[in-house]
């Protein structure tokens, strides 16, 4: 039996009125990338939504529905949003460029084109397409283990969708930049990663704990640490760091170090209070769930000795933000 090798280049899509210009573009390209054509706004709208090219290099002036118009159309659908656009034009002055970028393009190319820079901006963006289709990728194995965790720990998913927001929103409201403060959302699902290495047994069990399975069960910080290693990724650092400092309290007094105040990374800090406020308003097999007052008066007793203190006024500050969270990822 004979079988044809799959062909894996990318898919671009070309649309221009002009039928001389599709062939240009199309002896430049042709080579390296799997191409479909198209001569209008109507045939590129349907031809992006069905066949899902990974690229579209768009003509401006066009009969009908401008690219312009058709840039719009596809960044305001859910389906095509993701699609880059390179908008290839005749329209070269500074204010065309400008309007093309305000449509959602993602570069500019004026005719007539030179191949290298067809070939190098078209590279560019398929580049950074792979690296942001990587971070995706990345970021949903870290929830999935996250939430592996929480589901050995017979609490709920949702838990760490929701203490990740909460983390966030604290972040925010003491000062953190809000790139630094996505990381941190991104990372926080993590945190209780180290569980999936306790026995169940402990993990499950439904009354208190001997003094040694408390010991096995505190190692689950240093465990997590361990399984997200060390890692060239600033997201991995940062959950690595969460993973082993979320229960080290601010007066020295938690583990796996004993560490205090500002020694403790301002991210398990963080964490620390999102987590237990979650915790606590969330029903349990061992317990019902605390009201937002209840946790919240408990939370900010603790400052100074379990919480930091500035922290917990960026929680306070923050709370109005968590509350709509949290009602809206409520567990079933």
């Amino acid at each position: 039996m004979i079988t044809t090798q799959q062909d894996i280049r990318p898919k671009l899509l070309l649309v221009d009125d002009e039928p001389a210009n599709l062939q240009v573009l199309k002896q430049v390209l042709q080579q390296d990338y799997r191409l479909l054509f198209a001569r209008d706004g109507e045939k590129a709208l349907s031809l992006a939504l069905n066949e899902q090219p990974d690229l579209i290099l768009l003509d401006i002036m066009m009969p009908g529905i401008t690219g312009l118009e058709a840039c719009k159309q596809l960044k305001n659908n859910s389906s095509t949003e993701h699609i880059p656009v390179i908008f290839v034009t005749a329209l070269a002055d500074t204010r065309d460029e400008a309007e093309g970028f305000a449509v959602g393009c993602v570069d500019y190319i004026t005719k007539p084109v030179s191949p290298p820079i067809v070939l190098a901006r078209v590279k560019t963006q398929l580049s950074l397409v792979s690296i942001d289709t990587l971070r995706e990728t990345r970021l949903q194995v870290i929830h999935r283990l996250g939430r592996a965790a929480e589901y050995k720990d017979n609490e709920t998913g949702l838990h760490v969708i929701r203490m990740s927001h909460y983390a966030r929103e604290i972040a925010l409201a003491a000062g953190m930049n809000a790139l630094d403060a996505e990381e941190l959302l991104n990372a926080a699902p993590m945190h209780d990663i180290g569980k999936i290495g306790i026995p169940d047994v402990i993990l499950q069990k439904p009354g208190k704990l001997t003094p040694d399975e408390w010991e096995i069960m505190k190692s689950h910080t240093e465990i997590g640490a361990t399984i997200i290693g060390d890692d060239n990724s600033n997201l991995l650092k940062i959950a690595r760091v969460i993973a082993l400092n979320h229960h080290e309290k601010w007066d020295g007094s938690g583990y796996p170090h004993g560490l205090a105040r500002e020694a403790i990374p301002v991210e398990a800090r963080i964490v620390a209070i999102a987590d237990v406020f979650d915790a606590l308003t969330s029903i349990r097999p061992y317990k019902a769930a605390w009201t937002i007052e209840e946790a919240t008066d408990y939370i900010d007793k603790e400052s100074g000795k379990h919480f930091d203190p500035a922290l917990v006024a960026a929680f306070l500050a923050a709370l109005p933000n968590i509350v709509k969270i949290r009602a809206q990822l409520l567990d079933d």
